[in-house]
């Protein structure tokens, strides 16, 4: 059961500049500006991508994500909870965890994915070591489903860092904890030769 909202939190809420930015923008979430602000300093979207939202009420990732891809990609959304209707965003209702709602989401992907994302969330109950868990189990369940669902998982050369934006300090808190977690395939190319000694590689 989530925690009840407080007059309190919805004030507060009110005057957080995310959830401003994305009242704006006609976004579903303010979570959708933080997303467009990791794609700007990351590039995780490229035109023509296929994208899979894990998780995706109320649908704020995928509106970024349609809007990056352009009309060439796909953004393909899963969630338990009935999610309103997006142009552009194919919907698929169910757990992503569960066996038989992956065996539906690669049957709608029809080929391998460009980019998964998950910004899912569990039901808060309060006890915070609980919901730590359950957050850190959505997490692995969708690295899970990526690393069988993407073209090919990049592998870093160098020890990984946890990716950083900024957050604002007025932003509400009701003691809950996030987790959020993208992952990006790469195309696979014939490598092409280099003068010797080489100049150098991309890492």
């Amino acid at each position: 059961m989530d925690l009840p909202v407080t007059k309190a939190w919805i004030k507060a809420r009110k005057h957080d500049r995310y959830y401003r930015a994305a009242k704006r923008q006609a976004y579903r979430s303010r979570a959708a500006i933080k997303l467009a602000q990791i794609d700007d300093r990351y590039g995780v979207f490229r035109e023509g991508d296929v994208v899979v939202d894990l998780g995706a009420a109320p649908g704020g990732w995928s509106q970024v994500a349609r809007e990056r891809v352009g009309p060439k990609g796909r953004v393909i959304a899963v969630d338990l909870a009935s999610v309103p209707p997006l142009e552009g965003v194919e919907f698929l209702r169910g757990d992503f965890s569960e066996a038989n709602v992956q065996a539906r989401i690669f049957e709608t992907l029809g080929n391998p994915a460009d980019v998964v994302m998950s910004d899912a969330a569990p039901h808060l109950s309060g006890a915070r070591s609980y919901d730590v868990a359950r957050s850190l189990e959505l997490a692995e369940a969708a690295l899970s489903f990526a690393v069988r669902a993407l073209r090919t998982l990049l592998r870093l050369r160098r020890r990984p860092r946890p990716l950083r934006h900024p957050t604002p300090p007025q932003a509400p808190s009701r003691s809950s904890t996030f987790v959020g977690a993208i992952f990006k395939g790469g195309r696979v190319e014939p490598p092409s030769p280099c003068p010797l000694p080489p100049s150098g590689g991309r890492g």
